[in-house]
């Protein structure tokens, strides 16, 4: 017992660093997805995740924006937990059988303007899953789907740029000047 207790005060923490880049990269991308919201929505955006059948890497990442280095409650973003108050729904995982006419629902109450953002390699096109008996495919297959976000699972500042890149191209696209972005 006593060597446990000496290990456990001469060992450092096992978490990890924060990412890179620092709060100012952090703060300049929040408030670049805040004002491209409200002048798109005339309000914050609000956002709720949807998983459609992933094995929760995606979740973890999504689920680091609402952390104390990430805190998008500070800058007005906010995670809804009904898709009658969303205006994004992101979408993560393939889509199982079992969750597909939950997604097609959860998509019907949404109110428009609405979006639907594919997150990860999954929800582009079903990942490693793609071919199972019980997976239907990407999330494309069963709703419409504005944009997505590749990476297995993706950080959450490739989901910060992804909405940014979201709310962007769909205010330029109310404006006549569409431009189509990878």
């Amino acid at each position: 017992m006593r060597n446990l207790l000496f290990k456990s005060l001469l060992q450092r923490p096992l978490t990890e660093p924060a990412p890179a880049g620092g709060e100012r990269a952090l703060s300049e991308l929040a408030r670049a997805l805040d004002h491209a919201a409200r002048r798109r929505l005339g309000r914050s955006l609000s956002i709720r995740e949807v998983d459609a059948g992933s094995c929760n890497g995606c979740e973890l990442e999504i689920h680091a924006l609402g952390n104390a280095f990430y805190d998008l409650e500070r800058f007005g973003l906010r995670f809804v937990a009904s898709p009658r108050h969303a205006d994004v729904l992101l979408v993560t995982g393939p889509v199982t059988q079992n969750m597909r006419e939950a997604l097609e629902r959860t998509y019907q109450a949404t109110p428009d303007p609405k979006w639907v953002v594919a997150v990860g390699d999954c929800a582009l096109d079903g990942g490693m899953f793609a071919g199972s008996y019980a997976c239907v495919g990407g999330v494309s297959k069963v709703i419409p789907v504005d944009l997505h976000i590749r990476g297995c699972p993706p950080s959450p500042v490739a989901l910060l740029q992804g909405l940014i890149a979201l709310v962007d191209t769909c205010s330029r696209s109310d404006t006549g000047s569409d431009k189509t972005r990878d």
